[in-house]
């Protein structure tokens, strides 16, 4: 009697156990918060900002120039991103008159979707929106503000505490859409159709990566056509190794896959970027004092064909890392700098 009753308590033990595995090996392997919460589109770029700064010690990223806008934005908000950001995730709709279409619908150039992660004051920041937002909707108990600009509809939303998304899309439903998916609980399976197809390439745990169709055909992609003979599906993704030791860290491995319909395809994109490479030597070694770094860096690139992708691989060394997050640009465009003034206090 005793094993009839403990038997089924113990398979209901097993089930749940093994329930529990599997979905922190789904989530392992999932795409970000911030991706998932993104809108089907063309192409998706993320970048999780944690790792550049364990490369340069765990101080914020370099100072950038900070013109009277983003000043005032600062000011009014507490935000400055260069702190206070965590992460991002941006997607990217081609235009609809494209060869072979986008999810922008009848916008003349790329409209893009955006999450924020990151320490964000809410309610300076719902404030400093307040003023500059020509309309306020309230959905799903989360605002969303209507900003114009550049002749554009601009819409942000506050998610929560740590998280904002922001999009210029025409349609008001992607950014309602991103409100709505943030109000779910979260799933291993969300997220955008082509990213959900081709996140297992991604390198584990990649700091930053681009899923893209690349549509040569399009006089948009410009050189990309030298390239691509025909439309592919592009994977590019970093795996970063870093040592223990904070002022060490480790090499930066760099991966990128066209994916196409035929093995043809991908031998003609390895064999052109091959090509490329061999150019790309043969002028280096004509130049004289180049940074030992640099070298490494670009000596390491190696191009080959696997079935139908052709693969590109590069290993950025410690010592060009280091170099990159300690020297400030001279100038690099962040989320918020272009977002109008609020207008002037009115008098009678």
């Amino acid at each position: 009697m005793r094993i009839r009753r403990t038997l089924p308590l113990a398979l209901a033990v097993v089930i749940v156990a093994a329930a529990v595995i599997l979905a922190v090996q789904l989530r392992k392997h999932a795409p970000p918060e911030a991706a998932r919460l993104l809108p089907g589109a063309d192409a998706f770029f993320y970048v999780n900002l944690s790792w550049a700064r364990k490369v340069s010690a765990g101080n914020s990223l370099p100072a950038v120039s900070h013109d009277p806008v983003y000043e005032r934005f600062i000011r009014e908000t507490g935000i400055e991103f260069e702190r206070d950001l965590e992460a991002a995730a941006f997607s990217v709709h081609y235009p609809a008159r494209w060869p072979g279409g986008g999810t922008g619908g009848s916008a003349l150039e790329p409209r893009f979707s955006e999450v924020f992660m990151g320490k964000f004051h809410g309610e300076k920041l719902t404030s400093y929106l307040r003023q500059i937002a020509k309309s306020v909707e309230d959905y799903n108990s989360v605002e969303i503000f209507t900003i114009p600009l550049d002749n554009r509809t601009f819409r942000v939303a506050v998610l929560s505490v740590d998280s904002v998304a922001a999009s210029n899309h025409d349609d008001a439903g992607v950014i309602r859409g991103i409100v709505d998916r943030s109000r779910r609980l979260a799933s291993p399976f969300g997220g955008p159709a082509l990213l959900r197809r081709y996140y297992k390439r991604v390198q584990f745990a990649s700091p930053v990566w681009i899923v893209a169709h690349i549509q040569p055909s399009a006089p948009e992609f410009g050189g990309w056509g030298n390239v691509f003979p025909k439309p592919a599906d592009v994977v590019i993704s970093a795996s970063y190794n870093p040592l223990h030791l904070p002022l060490r860290p480790g090499s930066l491995h760099l991966r990128a896959e066209a994916l196409t319909d035929d093995a043809n395809d991908a031998h003609t994109i390895a064999e052109k970027l091959g090509v490329f490479l061999t150019m790309f030597h043969a002028a280096e070694a004509g130049s004289q004092g180049n940074d030992p770094d640099v070298k490494a860096a670009f000596d390491s690139l190696q191009v080959h064909q696997d079935g139908e992708r052709a693969i590109l691989s590069a290993t950025i060394p410690p010592g060009f890392l280091r170099k990159i997050f300690s020297e400030s640009p001279a100038e690099m465009s962040l989320p918020g700098r272009d977002v109008p003034s609020p207008p002037a206090p009115r008098t009678r």
